[in-house]
């Protein structure tokens, strides 16, 4: 067994396998950027070493960096994790080379499968059904688009390198395919380095559905059945489950031999899934299944194949890295309950989803689930990696158990003043057609404005704050001034023959709201934390957060895009400029494209009007908060 062991990740993922390292007796050692300096995984690890600046391109993904790292500590073995350098086949050479155990499959097999259009091709030789498409070397627009054609629309284009949902455009119209082609190329050289794509006919009923596969270096290879990922967003998943919702044992055991004949295809060692599509619009049949592309690594949401199975995938892939037989055979392994897993994200539902960077001054995640989480409570959600916070997990024995109580963990996320999709998730979950198990990987796209509208506090939630307003006499003084008196006075019938005055202005997020007052809301289960900012004070319900205070309490601040300000809402760099000064444009319509975090993310009018000012150039870098334009409502 391993002595030691180098992990070439950050995050959640580093800490998950520092935990069972330690459990196994493994001494760790972690690597970090400078934005990381004082990262969870780095105060959990045993030794920690300082490889590069806060980009990922000059420290995570900087091989030779990470090697030499793990040489000068006495590490036996390098763990990629997920993301970054864990599927570079090229990498992973490097570190067999120096000498070193890469806890992950041969090199070899990483390549067989690195490119998805390769890749398609070596499952066509073996048996394994494949989604319809073209998989040519000819990249040139032209041809593309003819092959879109033939195809017929929907086309997904898919960048051959890509993965994490990153190089992926669907298009329904042959007028958009050109825009789309660009994008999808840009995403996937700033992301991989590659800009080939492929094209795929888009199901128009899909499932994703994947197979947790494992191997060993004695040619066993295993199954450790399905897990459902349909809830996506872009292509990125949103909240995962195992088993499938309406998987009968016939067709699990056709997708799972199917998937065991694609890892033994290229002859793989460690942990690794085959993802598949398939196409539900006649239910979820094997004939209607078909293989997408397989991910050589471990995935974010294998906590809930552990859940339904009892097996730590992350010591199998320890045990599998040090020579040993896989831990258990296929009779062996059973589907024991249901598991559901939600992806909290620092990140704003009602903006587009933009990442939200910054302290973590105040978090509280339910404790009563699996929290796989890299980090705590005063750390910072940096803008140069992904904006995950945690993983929550859920298991029952049945799937509305699994369901409600992951329900409820989300909307007990409490969390300030970074942003997160905390009321999104537990809005999905709620979901009647996600209660029955009826959901496709358009569903998110096909409610978006559902699903994403902003929360709105409950009328007890306002009382309380209110009464809260009222009997707190320094806030008052701060949000009302000279009324102050007056207010007191009437509220409690002191100033003679005056009519009652039972209401007060609240701020809420920004928005003045009129509240009547009551006889101190204790009713109200408020058993939530507050947080006191000045004269606001944030309050937490089903998920979300409530900035309040009275009507004068936030100033000028109370303005962004309502006022027609058009401001950077992070870090990054502008890639498109879509109008001009003076242009008429209409609500919702595209300005402004940044790139920031490895994604594009596009800026819209927030009404119908005209582009007073126009301060974002194509090629500019801007801090958050920028002003890059300036729309002035029609009239």
């Amino acid at each position: 067994m391993l002595k030691s062991l180098l992990i070439a990740n950050r995050g959640e993922i580093a800490c998950r396998i520092i935990r069972t390292a330690r459990k196994m007796g493994i001494r760790t050692v972690a690597v970090y950027s400078d934005a990381d300096t004082k990262a969870l995984h780095v105060r959990q690890a045993d030794e920690a070493v300082h490889i590069g600046p806060s980009p990922a391109r000059e420290s995570y993904l900087v091989g030779d960096k990470i090697i030499a790292a793990a040489l000068e500590t006495g590490a036996e073995a390098i763990h990629p994790g997920y993301g970054f350098l864990s599927e570079n086949a090229d990498f992973a050479q490097a570190v067999l080379d120096a000498g070193l155990i890469w806890v992950g499959p041969n090199p070899d097999s990483i390549r067989a499968m690195g490119l998805k259009d390769a890749a398609k091709e070596r499952m066509i030789a073996a048996g394994v059904p494949v989604t319809p498409g073209y998989l040519g070397a000819d990249q040139s627009p032209e041809r593309l688009a003819a092959e879109a054609d033939k195809v017929g629309y929907p086309v997904l284009i898919k960048a051959v390198a890509g993965g994490g949902g990153k190089g992926m455009r669907r298009v329904d119209d042959p007028a958009d395919f050109a825009d789309a082609l660009l994008s999808c190329q840009r995403e996937a050289a700033s992301s991989f380095g590659n800009t080939d794509v492929l094209i795929e006919k888009y199901i128009l009923s899909p499932r994703h559905i994947e197979v947790q596969v494992f191997g060993d270096r004695h040619g066993n290879v295993v199954h450790l059945f399905e897990r459902d990922c349909s809830l996506q967003r872009r292509h990125q998943k949103v909240i995962e489950e195992a088993p499938a919702p309406g998987m009968d044992e016939a067709t699990r055991a056709s997708i799972c031999d199917a998937a065991v004949k694609a890892a033994k295809a290229v002859d793989y060692v460690g942990a690794g899934t085959i993802e598949f599509i398939a196409d539900t619009s006649e239910g979820l049949r094997a004939d209607r299944i078909w293989f997408m592309e397989m991910n050589t690594r471990l995935q974010v949401e294998h906590p809930v194949t552990e859940e339904i199975t009892g097996q730590d995938l992350v010591e199998w892939q320890l045990r599998v890295a040090s020579g040993e037989v896989l831990p258990k055979r296929q009779e062996e392994l059973k589907i024991n309950g249901w598991a559901m897993e939600a992806r909290l994200y620092a990140e704003n539902p009602a903006t587009g989803f933009l990442p939200s960077t910054g302290r973590l001054d105040h978090l509280m995640i339910p404790s009563d689930e699996r929290i796989e989480t890299g980090v705590e409570e005063r750390d910072t959600i940096s803008p140069f990696y992904d904006p995950m916070i945690a993983k929550i997990v859920s298991w029952g024995d049945t799937r509305e158990t699994a369901l409600i109580d992951l329900e409820k963990a989300c909307r007990a996320v409490e969390c300030e003043p970074v942003k997160t999709n905390a009321w999104f998730l537990a809005r999905l979950l709620g979901h009647p057609e996600f209660r029955v198990g009826d959901v496709t990987t358009g569903f998110i796209a096909e409610h978006i404005d559902d699903l994403c509208e902003p929360p709105l506090p409950s009328g007890a939630l306002l009382q309380y704050a209110a009464d809260d307003l009222a009997f707190d006499a320094s806030n008052m003084s701060a949000a009302f001034g000279s009324a102050l008196f007056e207010l007191t006075q009437t509220r409690f019938g002191f100033r003679l023959n005056a009519p009652p005055r039972r209401d007060v202005r609240l701020s809420v997020n920004g928005h003045v709201s009129a509240v009547e007052v009551g006889d101190h809301a204790l009713w109200y289960d408020h058993t939530r934390t507050t947080v006191k900012d000045g004269p606001l004070t944030t309050y937490f319900e089903d998920g979300a957060a409530f900035v309040i205070g009275g009507d004068r309490a936030y100033g000028s601040a109370a303005g962004t895009a309502a006022d027609g300000a058009i401001l950077s809402p992070m870090p990054g760099r502008i890639i498109a400029v879509d109008v001009t000064e003076g242009e008429t444009v209409t609500k919702g319509q595209k300005l402004v494209t940044l790139e920031a975090m490895k994604m594009e993310h596009s800026l819209v009018a927030p009404f119908d009007g005209t582009v007073e000012t126009l301060a974002a150039v194509i090629g500019g870098q801007v801090s958050e908060g920028a002003v890059l334009a300036k729309i002035t409502a029609t009239a």
